[in-house]
C-alpha cells in the first residue's frame, strides 16, 4: 500500500544526516512521495543579531541573514539528491522552538509522516527533547531514525495491547499494525507483534497477609491470561501472516521491561508503537509506559496517536 505521500525530513544538525537521508530517499521512491526538508533556526529573528552585536564593527543583521541562507543551501544541496530520481523536494526553513515549528508545519501542510535522526547523545538520552515533544504532541506518525540503523529494515516490532470492545483503543492498534506489517513487507522484514499482560497488584495479592487462597490467585492470573490472549488473535485475524515471517510474542510482565528487553536480544531495528490513549487503562501505551519504553531502547522507532488525535499545538493559522 502506498502508505506516505507527503513527507516531512527534519534536517537538523543532531541527527546523522547521511545515513538518515538514504532512509528517506528509500522511503519516498517506495510511495512515490513529496518530500519537504525543513530545519528551523531556533529563536526569532534578531536573537542572533543581538549576539553578534557585541563583536566590533559586526554586520549583525546581515550575519543573520547568511547563515540562514547557508542553511537553505544545504537543504538544497540534500534536496538535489532528491530530485535527480525525480522526486519533488522542496526546502523550507523555520525560526522558533523546534518541535513547534516541526507540528505547526504538520498542521498547515497536512503531512503524512514526519520523519528525523535521533538527536540524543547516547549517553544521557537517546531520544532528544525536539524527538520526545513530537512522538508525544505530533498528529501523524513520528519516526526517529537510529544513526545506526541499517540501510533498510530487518526486524520490525509491533507494540500493541488491544481490546476490540475498546473503540479509541482497538483503533490505535489496528493502525500500529497497519503500519509495522506494511513497513515489513516493503522491506522483506521480519515482524514481531508483542502483547504484554499482567495482573494488577498480583504480587499484594500473593502477600501471605491477604486471605485468598492461592488457587483462587492462580485462577485470576490463568482468566486474564486467557482474556489477553483472546484479545490479541482478535486483533491478528485482521492482519494474516502471509508470507510466515511473523513471530507472536505474548508475555506477561511490565511493558517497560518486557519490550526494551525484547528489543535488545532480538536485534530489532525498528519499533512501531502507540504513544498516547485514553487514561486509566491498565497497560496501555500511554505516560511513563510509553516514555519508559522510548528511553531504554536505542534503535528507531516509529510512533503513532489515535485517528482522531488532536494536538495540544496551536494550528499557525489559529489566533493567538
Amino acid at each position: 500500500m502506498q502508505r506516505f505521500k507527503k513527507i516531512l525530513f527534519v534536517c537538523d544538525h543532531d541527527g546523522g544526516m547521511p545515513a538518515v537521508t538514504d532512509h528517506v530517499r528509500a522511503l519516498a521512491k517506495r510511495n512515490n512521495a513529496e518530500v519537504t526538508l525543513l530545519d528551523v533556526v531556533e529563536g526569532e529573528r534578531g536573537d542572533l543579531a543581538r549576539l553578534l552585536s557585541i563583536l566590533p564593527g559586526a554586520r549583525a543583521e546581515e550575519v543573520e541573514t547568511q547563515v540562514e541562507a547557508a542553511l537553505l543551501d544545504r537543504l538544497e544541496e540534500v534536496a538535489a539528491t532528491f530530485r535527480v530520481e525525480g522526486r519533488i523536494a522542496t526546502c523550507l526553513i523555520e525560526r522558533g522552538t523546534p518541535f513547534l515549528k516541526i507540528i505547526q508545519t504538520v498542521l498547515r501542510d497536512d503531512y503524512d509522516l514526519v520523519i528525523k535522526g535521533a538527536e540524543g547523545d547516547g549517553v544521557r538520552s537517546f531520544f532528544g527533547g525536539t524527538d520526545m515533544h513530537l512522538m508525544r504532541k505530533c498528529p501523524c506518525p513520528v519516526w526517529i531514525l537510529s544513526s545506526e540503523a541499517p540501510p533498510r529494515l530487518y526486524r520490525v516490532l509491533a507494540a500493541v495491547d488491544p481490546d476490540p470492545e475498546d473503540g479509541e483503543r482497538d483503533a490505535l492498534n489496528h493502525t500500529v499494525m497497519e503500519l509495522a506489517t506494511s513497513l515489513a513487507a516493503r522491506n522483506d522484514a521480519s515482524l514481531d507483534v508483542i502483547n504484554v499482560w499482567r495482573v494488577q497488584e498480583e504480587s499484594a495479592l500473593r502477600h501471605g497477609l491477604i486471605k485468598i487462597p492461592e488457587a483462587d490467585i492462580d485462577a485470576i492470573v490463568a482468566a486474564q491470561e486467557g482474556q489477553s490472549a483472546w484479545r490479541l488473535n482478535t486483533l491478528l485475524t485482521d492482519f494474516p501472516d502471509s508470507d510466515g515471517r511473523r513471530r507472536v510474542v505474548h508475555e506477561k510482565g511490565i511493558p517497560g521491561d518486557v519490550i526494551p528487553a525484547h528489543v535488545e536480544a532480538e536485534d530489532i531495528d525498528t519499533v512501531v508503537m502507540g504513544t498516547i490513549g485514553r487514561s486509566g487503562v491498565a497497560g496501555f501505551f500511554i505516560g511513563n509506559t510509553a516514555e519508559t519504553i522510548l528511553g531504554r531502547v536505542r534503535c528507531s522507532v516509529i510512533t503513532v496517536k489515535p485517528p482522531h488525535y488532536v494536538s495540544p499545538v496551536v494550528h499557525p493559522d489559529s489566533a493567538a
